[in-house]
């Protein structure tokens, strides 16, 4: 049987299965990261380069964010972040919680 967890997206909550879960959380720290160095490059552009635009920093970050090396390093980091935190979620549901004073 497949294990089954809540997942609560814009106020509404479902039962989804749990690698589900998981995948839409890498999913989403890999969109982040991509939107958050979206922002440096085309930045970058309009405070570095000699005739600002949009267009130019746009096509600076695709060539960029499409190069595999950069894909599988954004998505390993994205794995490893989420499976930590459910790890040491786990440790501490183990160990009896955290004291609350």
């Amino acid at each position: 049987m497949i294990e089954r967890t809540m997942l609560v997206a814009a106020g509404k909550k479902a039962m989804v299965p749990r690698l589900f879960k998981r995948m839409l959380q890498i999913a989403t720290a890999v969109a982040l990261t991509a939107s958050v160095l979206l922002i440096v490059i085309v930045g970058n552009g309009f405070l570095v380069g000699k005739a600002p635009s949009f267009r130019s920093g746009w096509n600076v970050w695709l060539s960029f964010i499409q190069r595999p090396d950069i894909l599988s390093t954004m998505i390993l980091t994205a794995a490893v972040a989420v499976a930590f935190v459910y790890w040491q979620r786990n440790q501490e549901r183990k160990a009896g919680g955290a004291s609350r004073s």
